[in-house]
């Protein structure tokens, strides 16, 4: 069933106002010149790392240990991920290069 134009634009326009709202809000909450709370401080410094480690557990959650070759891509990634990490600590260049590596991995080395 087509959507029809009126409540796509709608839809597009409610989206866009939600997103503007959500980035302002830190903005209007810490206005200039004021000193950011501890509680914000702590988050903003603890969340990232948080957020990482939870990705990588959720990413290799489904791998099993006992079963070939089910598992040996992903870690071979991990280690690629964290290797350009160390190494250039650019973060794009980590994520773009463990990703390339897991594709041609899973692609050629261990193409079922």
């Amino acid at each position: 069933m087509p959507i029809k134009w009126e409540y796509a634009l709608l839809l597009i326009l409610t989206t866009a106002l939600v997103t503007l709202l959500i980035r302002a809000v830190p903005f209007l909450l810490f206005g200039r010149g004021q000193k950011m709370p501890d509680a914000a401080v702590y988050l903003g410094k603890i969340l990232p790392p948080a957020m990482m480690a939870t990705l990588v557990v959720y990413c290799l959650r489904s791998i099993h240990l006992t079963q070939y070759p089910s598992g040996i891509a992903e870690l071979i990634s991990v280690g690629v991920v964290a290797g350009l990490h160390l190494w250039k600590r650019n973060t794009l260049l980590s994520i773009a290069g463990g990703t390339v590596c897991y594709m041609l991995l899973i692609q050629n080395v261990f193409a079922v």
